[in-house]
């Protein structure tokens, strides 16, 4: 996988995606998305990445500095979003690099495939202005409702929505609600503003953008 040149800057705020190669699937068990959000945790350090020492106690790891700190993340069967800012003496594209080169290697050994598992270098959106960095929040979190109903924004959804929403494992939108997890250590939210200061205030923006349809 080549290196992007894009020039990410310090303080700064990213929406990162990418998607499976001829929008092929990328997760097809429990598995594979526990992988994912391990090496989400792990590929984010200056250190480098040592695969035999993946188990189950990986976030109890002393990984060295973060790379980067991310504030949100969904991973959807064929394609994956993170909000993502860069540390001070961190590399977005380093830590890109590691997490995808990382995952295609556990993907393609475990599938018996080689090549490219994603469609080229991963995808970038500066987000430059407040209410477009707030927006991705939800964006990013109601990614899921796609899962259960392509055409969910035409339609009345509200409470099936927050339903399924709080029962899907592979987002970051959990741990916004305040529930107890140990993924919850992939996050770094301090490094982002404070919109949802309080679990209900982060309900009432979901709730807020589910009421558009």
């Amino acid at each position: 996988m080549s290196l992007r040149k894009t020039n990410f800057v310090y303080g700064e705020f990213y929406h990162i995606y990418n998607r499976g190669i001829n929008k092929q699937k990328i997760f097809h068990d429990s598995a594979d998305y526990h992988r994912f959000l391990k090496l989400l945790y792990t590929a984010n350090s200056e250190k480098n990445l040592v695969i035999r020492n993946f188990s189950k106690e990986v976030y109890q790891l002393k990984k060295g500095e973060r790379l980067v700190s991310i504030g949100a993340y969904c991973l959807m069967p064929n394609h994956f979003h993170i909000l993502i800012t860069q540390t001070e003496k961190g590399d977005i594209t380093k830590f890109m690099h590691k997490l995808c080169t990382a995952y295609s290697m556990y993907y393609n050994n475990k599938y018996q495939r080689t090549g490219k598992l994603f469609e080229g270098k991963f995808k970038s959106e500066y987000a430059g202005t407040d209410n477009y960095l707030k927006y991705l929040f939800s964006y990013i979190h109601l990614n899921p409702l796609k899962i259960k109903d392509t055409e969910w924004k035409n339609k009345s959804v509200e409470k099936w929505a927050k339903d399924f929403l709080g029962t899907y494992k592979f987002s970051s939108y959990t741990d916004y609600l305040g529930q107890e997890r140990e993924d919850k250590v992939i996050l770094d939210k301090s490094d982002f503003p404070d919109y949802f200061p309080t679990r209900a205030s982060f309900q009432r923006e979901i709730a807020d953008w589910l009421n558009l349809a």
